[in-house]
This record gives C-alpha cells, structure tokens and sequence, in this order.
C-alpha cells in the first residue's frame, strides 16, 4: 500500500488517497522448445490462481524414438492435472495427505496408458516419465517417475530436489570411482536410458517423499524435463541470478536464450515452468482489498496526516505487517545412495526408431561392504526393454 495526494482533482483536489498495490503469491511462466527433434513430445501445465494459497504444475516427457512418445506425454499430463483439478478445494485442509493423493495421481496416470494401449495394442512400449508438484502454503510436495528434473533455486544456489530415474547416477558413479573416463562418462549411449516410467506396466520406482520442501519468499522452483538439462547446472544458476529481481516470464525468456546459445543440433525437447515465490502475508492482503483508489478526506484549512484505513475482517492496519521469524536455513534433502542393482531397464528416451542395437557390455561398479569394487554384468536382450543378470 502507498498514500499519495491527489495532484489532479478527480478526487476533489484537496484530499489524500490510499493506492493497494497487489502483490503477487506466485509468479509462474511456462516455455516448450522443440529444439532439434522432428516434433514436441513434452506436455506441461501449470496452475496457479490468482488470489490462492495453492497451485501445481505438471511435466510429462513422452519417450522419443518409441510409439506414439507424444500421445504418451499427453495421455499422462490430462490424467494427472484431471486427477489434481478434481482435488483442487481439497487442498486448503490441512488433513489432507497430498503425498498419497499424488501417488494415486502417478497410479491413475499409469492406468490410462494401460488402457490406451489396450484400444490399441499397436502403441505398445509407449511410455512417459512424470513430474507433477503441488505447493500449498510454503510447501512444496511432488512425484516424480523418470528423470525430470525438480530444481529450487536459493540465496544464489541451485540444487535438484528429486531423483534421477535413468542410469545416468550410475554412469556418474562409475566415473568418480575410475571405472570409466569422464568424456566417456558424459557422452555413454546408455546415460539417458530410463530407470522408471510411466509405461503401462509395473512402475518401478516413484520419488514421493512424505515430508514436503519449505519454501521461502524469493526462492525459484523449476519443474522442466531434461532438455533443459543440455545446460549446465552452474550456467541455470548463473541465469536465475541475473534475473531473480525480474518477473517469471523474463526468467524464462533467458532461460530459452541460454539453450539458443549453444546452437547444439542435437537439442531435445525442453519445456519448463518457473514458479517465483511471493510473500504469504502480502499476498493474502492483497487478495482481500478491492484494488480500487479511496479517498480520504481533510479540512483544507487544518493540518491533518494521512488516515490509514482499517480491514473490518481483517481486524489489523494496511499499513504495516506484522515482522516474521522465518527459518532461512536450507530444507534437508534426502540422501541419495548409489543403486546397486538394477531390475528393468526401459529404453532411452532419446533414441531414434531404428533397429535394436547389437548387444553391448555395460558395467555397474558400486562399492561392497569391505569397501572394493564388486563388478557386475548386464547384456541387452535385442528387442526387449530390460536388462538381465
């Protein structure tokens, strides 16, 4: 809120009056690229309404080179935002277990494809992965099946929240150990193959964590797929901290202009939402006063301050908030162990739709209790979706 003089006389020309300035809860912008691929096979969309306490968003990146990849990311985004949509007046009750919902949200999607592929068995090994975040308050719950990524930008430091469905973590390990180079490493065939997804079968693994993230007016959450990923983590974090005063959507714009700049050929998909995070105490104000301007009278002849007008449901001034004690220390994430056995194994989803390759070696290196490298072989069955012991 501002209080300025009437300097035109549409108020009458000798009075004050009280402007309310809306600030915003969340401050969302979305973006998709079709980069260097044929066609868009990642679907998003967020919600975030204006004047609420709640909001989600959802990411589904369908599986390139395989059936109907786009249908598949579709099919598992509508589910999803139909299942949330559906729960939306749900969401303000604090009974409300939002981890099980979002749970179900992974299951339902799942069960659609299951049913898509059952219409039509021709789409068979159509697959997607899902990152789908609801933020009620200052929390941040998700799921996440596959590997897209869930970042939290803040006080200039950028960390992904979720797991990494694909073998990249394991290629990872096996470099820092010295089973592998690093150009080797970054440049493996396998780095993108999935771990879990949204196929229409058993889903192998789901990242839903039962205690939500805290969030903190000025922090930055990004749900994307892993296009966004052809930039480095250091050069997202380097982006967000030239725009962190600016609006959502100028955030986005500079995010896009970092992925044009690489001019890679081989750039995936890439889509993401930014969701800036507003202060809960404004915000809620806000929501409350009509934005309208007020006059507020005085004799001509007497000096007078300003009167600060009160909210009768409100009970407390405009004027001024009431100071916070806000916990600014970083939120404990998981800890994340090292995989060290692999069950099923589903296709990169950047490969083309050509003819399975010839079956090739691929180690795992994972320490054993005594501590010393335990080797451990897989071989791809040409034409099936797992690996074998």
């Amino acid at each position: 809120m501002y209080i300025e003089r009437d300097p035109s006389g549409s108020f009458g020309g000798f009075g004050w009056y009280i402007l309310f300035k809306e600030t915003l809860r969340f401050d969302v912008a979305t973006a998709a690229i079709k980069g260097g691929r044929d066609y868009q096979e990642d679907s998003l969309i967020a919600h975030f309404p204006l004047g609420q306490e709640t909001g989600f968003a959802i990411l589904a990146d369908g599986m390139g080179g395989h059936l109907c990849g786009n249908v598949a990311s579709a099919l598992v985004m509508s589910e999803a935002f139909a299942k949330l949509k559906m729960s939306e007046t749900k969401l303000y009750d604090a009974d409300l277990d939002i981890p099980q919902m979002l749970n179900n949200v992974a299951r339902t999607a799942n069960a659609r494809v299951t049913q898509h592929i059952d219409d039509d068995p021709e789409t068979y090994g159509m697959g997607s992965t899902l990152l789908a975040t609801v933020i009620r308050g200052d929390h941040l719950f998700w799921v996440s099946v596959g590997d897209s990524p869930l970042f939290l930008f803040r006080d200039g430091a950028l960390r992904q929240l979720n797991k990494d469905h694909s073998m990249a973590p394991q290629i990872d390990m096996m470099v820092k150990v010295g089973a592998m180079t690093a150009e080797v490493g970054r440049t493996h065939p396998d780095r993108n193959t999935l771990t879990s997804a949204i196929t229409g079968a058993k889903i192998e693994k789901i990242d839903c964590p039962e205690e939500p993230t805290p969030l903190l007016p000025g922090d930055i959450v990004i749900v994307a797929s892993d296009g966004l990923q052809f930039l480095s983590n250091d050069t997202i974090a380097d982006t967000l901290r030239d725009t962190k005063e600016k609006r959502s959507v100028d955030m986005t714009s500079a995010l896009l202009q970092a992925l044009g700049n690489l001019d890679d050929p081989n750039q995936d998909n890439a889509a993401f939402t930014v969701i800036k995070i507003g202060d809960t105490e404004q915000a809620v104000k806000a929501a409350k006063i009509e934005v309208q301007p007020v006059f507020v009278a005085r004799q001509p002849q007497i000096q007078q301050e300003p009167t600060v007008l009160e909210d009768a449901q409100a009970g407390h001034h405009h004027a001024a908030a009431l100071p916070q004690t806000i916990d600014t220390s970083p939120p404990a994430l998981p800890k994340v162990e090292p995989e060290t056995r692999i069950i099923r194994l589903i296709p990169s989803k950047h490969r083309s739709a050509t003819p399975a390759p010839k079956p090739v070696d691929f180690q795992q290196i994972a320490p054993d209790t005594e501590g010393t490298p335990t080797q451990r072989q897989a071989y791809r069955h040409r034409g099936q979706k797992h690996y074998k012991d």
